[in-house]
């Protein structure tokens, strides 16, 4: 897989003040114009197969981020754009994988569902629910092993917990003491359904606490308690070497996926959540403490939109990759292999 040049950091862990949080805002702003300029690629079929949007669930990512170190590992689902723009995948590498070209972090192999990025420890979006599960456990197994000291970050939706490797890998993370920080982004519906029609017992934060490890449910649409609840869990990982549980409270604003006609949900619903928007609610914050004003919410959004237009522009020209390289990564090939 192609390593990118690394883009845009999180902020460092122990920043605070108006230039941080203004830092979370435009982090939120690029996920949310980011994927919006993508749905209008995916109904021009510029971009194809499948795309699921985050647009919704910003705070999650930009909080989580901002509380990590860029040694830790993140390991993320399908709808993983907006954790490799918070992580600092550049954008021009992730656009051009929504495209399938030769200069997409995952060489155009990968697409919507399968974004990497070696230089800043991104090790994937995952097609499968839950499958990012194991790797994480896997990876803290492995710097366990090797002696290091870090965190795995793995985000997952609350669909996940209704799988097996979901109970396999809490278990074994809470046997093992692995430096493990499951991050559950609840977002109410698995698919199509909702979690109180698939989940008899629907607190997760409750359900992972039994497996020995400390886990905690918090508001995922305000980013400021995100980070917050983010540097705390992070901080445990570090200190103890043990897991540790966050359930994150959210709600997408799109369906499940482009193909999604969103019939389940109650269109009040949507509008409640709505009203609750992650981005709005930081913007008018800092408007209403003089952090910030309309002038440079403004500037701050055509900063941002200018960004993502360029790594459209930048997609376009770039190559596909050649016919004569498309077996290459089939097999590894520093290993002496026949």
């Amino acid at each position: 897989m192609k390593t990118a040049t690394a883009g845009p950091r999180p902020a460092a862990p122990g920043r605070a003040g108006p230039a941080h949080r203004r830092d979370l805002l435009r982090q939120m702003l690029r996920i949310r114009r980011f994927e919006e300029r993508c749905v209008e690629l995916y109904s021009a079929t510029k971009i194809r197969g499948f795309l699921h949007l985050y647009i919704g669930e910003e705070a999650v990512a930009a909080g989580v981020m901002a509380a990590l170190e860029p040694a830790d590992a993140v390991v993320s689902t399908y709808r993983e754009h907006g954790h490799a723009l918070a992580r600092g995948v550049p954008m021009d590498a992730i656009m051009a994988e929504m495209y399938g070209k030769a200069t997409g972090c995952s060489r155009g192999r990968g697409g919507s569902m399968h974004l990497f990025d070696r230089a800043t420890n991104f090790h994937g979006g995952s097609a499968i629910v839950g499958g990012g599960l194991p790797l994480a456990v896997g990876l803290a197994l492995a710097d366990r092993m090797a002696g290091r000291s870090r965190v795995t970050a793995c985000f997952f939706g609350d669909g996940a917990v209704a799988e097996g490797e979901f109970h396999e890998c809490l278990n074994l993370a809470a046997l093992w003491h692995l430096p493990v920080l499951f991050l559950c982004e609840n977002n109410l519906y698995a698919m199509g359904t909702r979690i109180d029609r698939a989940q008899a017992n629907t607190d997760l934060a409750a359900r992972a606490a039994t497996y020995g490890m400390t886990a905690h449910a918090v508001d995922g649409m305000d980013v400021r308690v995100v980070e917050k609840a983010a540097r705390r869990a992070a901080a445990a990982v570090r200190a103890t070497g043990s897991p540790y549980f966050l359930e994150l409270r959210t709600y997408r604003f799109r369906a499940h996926s482009m193909y999604d006609p969103d019939r389940y949900r109650d269109k009040a619903e949507i509008a409640r959540w709505q009203q609750r928007d992650p981005i709005d609610t930081l913007a008018r914050r800092m408007i209403s403490d003089g952090e910030l004003d309309e002038p440079g919410l403004a500037q701050l959004n055509a900063d941002v939109e200018a960004e993502v237009a360029a790594s459209v522009t930048a997609a376009e020209q770039a190559p596909v990759e050649p016919v004569d390289q498309l077996t290459r990564f089939v097999y590894a090939e520093d290993e002496g292999l026949p």
